[in-house]
């Protein structure tokens, strides 16, 4: 499948300028193998472990793109966010590696981990109503009195270049995989994902995991349009948000699949994370194991010959005061 580089936020030149742009700031994160999850699977796993990124998951490359791209003078008054946990502290992380101020907007309802990164690395946190509506509103605000930068979880083309260097190095790492399995939310990862991908092998499949509960990808990808839900319901926090007008293209294009999984499969691909490839994964890093191990996509008779595949592990920000919590006891 050709990519038109005109029709796109991001192109491969974009995201090779911005693996340019980051790499001495960024993890070339490891990519790690298991023969017991091959087993399990049937198939030759590939893990991108972006939960070795700084800050905890791949947002950091997006954010560390979008801030370094912006001029002296825009960088001056600061940059604002709006994020329920990884983006937020991605942004904060990349400020202050650039000597600038971070307003981070946090819905009330962020895991208590997340909201400890932002302040660990020194955004100044302003609290939201948990909608969407509320985060964005904030948002706005903030960036009317301040004048700071917005920078967009997601639906921002320096951000989805940032995230599309994860490609970069993984086929780098795996020439030879066949397909990419990839968490999708607000859809900047896996456009980056998919737009490099298929620009350097257009004959790989891109496939997107989500969870049932917050499954408006899928339902987009078959209503040709953006749908959005009118609530969530995910153990996965960080795969809650809804698609935006600059992914939804190259989603709507280069995505060949989505394969929804339930809480119950994604907290099992955790809990294999943990135990056989000695790796602490959020939910929303768990997913692509999940989708790989989920029945709809072992039966599905177009991916039977795919037995090459990259799963992108993307955060490992979980909050563990629950595990603690047990031992103590």
């Amino acid at each position: 499948m050709e990519v038109n580089k005109e029709k796109y936020a991001a192109d491969l030149s974009s995201i090779k300028e911005a693996r340019a742009r980051i790499s001495s700031f960024i993890h070339k994160t490891p990519l790690m193998t298991s023969e017991s999850l091959d087993a399990i699977s049937g198939r030759r796993l590939f893990f991108k472990c972006e939960c070795f990124q700084k800050g905890g998951a791949f947002k950091f490359r997006g954010a560390c793109n979008a801030i370094f791209s912006l001029d002296d003078q825009q960088a001056a008054k600061g940059v604002v966010t709006h994020s329920s946990g990884n983006h937020a502290a991605a942004l904060a992380l990349a400020a202050k590696l650039r000597g600038i101020t971070s307003y981070i907007v946090i819905p009330k309802n962020a895991p208590q981990c997340k909201v400890q990164n932002v302040v660990r690395y020194g955004g100044q946190v302003i609290w939201s109503e948990t909608t969407i509506k509320s985060r964005e509103e904030t948002a706005t605000k903030v960036q009317q009195e301040t004048g700071a930068a917005l920078i967009h979880p997601y639906n921002d083309g320096r951000i989805i270049s940032g995230q599309g260097t994860i490609s970069l190095e993984l086929l780098e790492q795996a020439p030879h995989i066949d397909i990419i399995i990839v968490p999708i939310s607000g859809g900047g990862l896996i456009s980056g994902v998919a737009l490099a991908a298929k620009s350097i092998n257009p004959a790989i499949r891109v496939l997107a995991a989500e969870p049932k509960g917050a499954n408006d990808a899928a339902q987009s990808k078959a209503a040709g349009r953006i749908v959005t839900l009118p609530e969530t319901n995910t153990v996965a926090d960080g795969l809650r948000a809804f698609l935006g007008e600059f992914t939804w293209p190259i989603v709507r294009d280069l995505v060949d699949d989505v394969i929804t999984v339930d809480d119950t499969e994604i907290i099992k691909a955790m809990r294999l994370c943990y135990e056989i490839l000695k790796v602490a994964v959020e939910p929303s890093g768990a997913i692509g194991l999940a989708a790989v191990l989920s029945d709809s996509f072992r039966t599905n008779p177009a991916w039977k010959d795919s037995n090459q595949i990259g799963i992108i592990l993307s955060g490992g920000n979980v909050d563990l005061e629950v595990l603690w919590n047990s031992f103590s006891k």
